[in-house]
């Protein structure tokens, strides 16, 4: 366990990270000194379709002013940032990798955010939170790393208040057999771990979680992850992206993840369950 901690790890932290976004917005014309969040949209969200994703999936939330929101898995902190400024959350965030801490913490400051919004390195097994701290736990791809799916949820609803919300947009396996790698969240097979969704559902069920929205985005992944290919073969990566945390790997990554996508050998859902 501890030798797939240390590898899942290695696998997200990129040394540089803020130094490569600050030298990207610069050559984007921004001025560092005086940042939104929204400047921040094209890197700080590393999952499918970014600031579009976390947009629906926060309207599906129905989240209320003043909600304690606890993102699982924050990377960067985008999501997190924007549940603060667009939704007057009470949002924090964990991650294993400390990197991403420390970076989810400085761009907060830039964006003026750093007395609203909390970031925290810590496993998603041991949330170093109190029982009932969170009207809702948000989580977008970070159960793929993680083997204990047990653990995972059952962690998330013991931080969830009664009748709190569980709200994700995650990657599951589908009947098409194993993933090509590498993909973004994984090089090799060794740190992915998959659950198929009607197992996902069992899981669910199990830590007190009952299912109340669930919604299949694979294709909407699909067409988004070709528009971005296409994109990028035409004019070149933007100076701005979620290439500066993949890096030399991220084209083939983002091919694989169409094939796998086309080949149903992975799938893409949003959606809420309660804790009852």
């Amino acid at each position: 366990m501890a030798d797939v901690k240390r590898s899942v790890e290695n696998h997200y932290r990129v040394e540089g990270i803020l130094e490569s976004i600050l030298k990207a917005l610069q050559a984007m014309g921004k001025n560092i000194e005086q940042l939104t969040p929204e400047d921040l949209a094209p890197v700080d969200e590393f999952h499918i379709r970014g600031r579009e994703a976390t947009v629906e999936l926060a309207g599906r939330a129905k989240l209320v002013p003043g909600s304690r929101v606890l993102d699982v898995g924050c990377g960067l902190g985008g999501s997190v940032r924007y549940l603060a400024t667009e939704h007057n959350c009470q949002a924090t965030g964990i991650d294993l990798t400390t990197e991403y801490i420390e970076v989810a913490t400085a761009l907060a400051e830039r964006v003026g955010l750093s007395n609203v919004v909390e970031f925290r390195q810590a496993g998603a097994l041991a949330l170093p939170f109190d029982a009932g701290s969170f009207d809702a736990v948000w989580t977008e791809h970070a159960q793929m790393n993680i083997s204990d799916k047990s653990g995972f949820y059952g962690e998330i609803a013991r931080v969830l208040k009664s009748d709190g919300h569980l709200v994700f947009h995650d990657i599951f396996a589908g009947d098409g057999g194993e993933p090509h790698f590498p993909v973004p969240w994984a090089e090799e097979s060794a740190i992915s771990f998959l659950e198929k969704p009607t197992s996902l559902r069992a899981i669910l069920d199990k830590a007190g979680l009952k299912t109340l929205d669930w919604e299949d985005k694979s294709q909407h992944s699909l067409e988004w992850f070709k528009a971005v290919v296409e994109k990028t073969k035409e004019s070149g990566p933007p100076p701005l992206g979620l290439h500066l945390l993949m890096r030399e790997t991220a084209r083939i990554k983002f091919e694989n993840v169409i094939r796998n996508l086309q080949e149903n050998r992975i799938v893409v859902i949003q959606a809420i369950a309660e804790k009852i």
